[in-house]
């Protein structure tokens, strides 16, 4: 039997921690031994922390219900009881950079769901199908923090998964000179149920912040190559993405409008032949949450849709559709992602899986 890692959830009461609690219920490497959130629910049972904030629409797992919340101040108590932490904690962003730095230099690695540390220069941001190489960066950062094994590594913004990792496939083949974003992203991208958010029933709000930022630059980060002698991740330059970010009244699924113009001149055959054969190191691997099929592309006029689609390989897949010629741009399509499985809590789990993969996660 594969030996199991002992891990914790930092943030554990909110919306992702819930969702990492779903994710590593019957996980085969990894085993859920410590849940730490806020002074608020230190010492509760998680069961009685999270109330009747339970997010998920599958029970909470009998094993958890009991288990003591931990305070996540408290560093060394949880450090002490894990081989390594998810992160998913709600706190002003300087706050979290302390936080997770605090618990890698506890010898604890962090595999982080918030943006606080995702343009630290020597801080992995990962989506493991596209960049698993920009872990080579760790062993620089663990000489910055003076750690043996502590180290934090993260992952990208949520609303990324529904178009990175169709374009990715697209500009190795094709090149690709700019493109246009629009996404349409579900409540819960927010944290949010439609019970804790009554205004956006029948609503749409065109902002969230920070969000287009994030969604212009964060590519560009994942694109990037490690500079070993900058000890640094340095961004590319290209290409140039605009970004308009939408919150819609769904639950669970972002969609995104995207058009694209090409340094070459492919045909609709090549572009769809590109995003179905595209796979990558977690394939290779056959790590336990990569999805098998990471790409579909669905020929119906009317797909992706969030009903049918969003939970394509248990929500850690991407489905695309509607590609067609544009008038503009050369080339448009749409792209949908599960925001709270591939875009946060199972994209943090198969980061996490890439890193004990690659020894980078060990056993104390």
């Amino acid at each position: 039997m594969e030996k199991q890692y002992r891990v914790g959830i930092v943030g554990a009461t909110g919306m992702v921690g819930q969702r990492f609690v779903t994710l590593l219920e019957n996980h085969p490497w990894f085993k859920l031994t410590t849940l730490a959130a806020s002074g608020r629910s230190a010492g509760k049972t998680y069961e009685d922390a999270v109330g009747p904030r339970w997010a998920m629409t599958s029970p909470m797992p009998e094993s958890v219900k009991k288990m003591v919340v931990l305070d996540a101040s408290n560093v060394e108590e949880v450090a002490s009881q894990v081989d390594f932490i998810f992160c998913a904690v709600n706190m002003p962003k300087a706050e979290i950079k302390a936080l997770e730095e605090a618990y890698a230099k506890a010898e604890c690695p962090v595999v982080s769901n918030n943006s606080a540390n995702r343009f630290t220069p020597d801080v992995p941001m990962v989506v493991p199908e596209i960049n698993a190489d920009h872990i080579e960066i760790i062993p620089a950062q663990r000489k910055r923090l003076g750690t043996k094994r502590g180290f934090i590594a993260v992952k990208s913004n949520c609303s990324l998964q529904s178009y990175v990792p169709a374009l990715h496939p697209l500009m190795k083949d094709f090149g690709v000179n700019k493109a246009l974003v629009c996404t349409y992203q579900a409540i819960s991208g927010a944290g949010k149920t439609f019970k804790d958010w009554p205004e956006m029933v029948g609503n749409i709000i065109p902002y969230i912040g920070g969000e287009e930022e994030k969604s212009e630059k964060e590519p560009l980060r994942i694109w990037g190559h490690v500079d070993p002698e900058k000890k640094a991740i340095v961004p590319a330059k290209s290409p140039v993405i605009t970004c308009q970010c939408i919150r819609v009244p769904v639950l669970n699924g972002h969609t995104a409008a995207v058009f694209v113009k090409f340094k070459k001149n492919p045909t609709k055959e090549q572009l769809i032949e590109a995003l179905r054969n595209f796979s990558g190191v977690p394939q290779e691997l056959k790590l336990p949450s990569a999805p098998e099929h990471f790409i579909q592309y669905l020929e119906e006029d009317n797909r992706p849709q969030i009903a049918l689609d969003v939970n394509y390989e248990n929500g850690m897949g991407i489905s695309v559709g509607r590609l067609r010629e544009d008038t503009v741009y050369d080339w448009k399509f749409v792209g949908l992602s599960h925001n709270t499985v591939r875009g946060a809590a199972g994209g943090a789990v198969l980061c996490a899986e890439l890193l004990k993969a690659q020894g980078y996660i060990t056993a104390k």
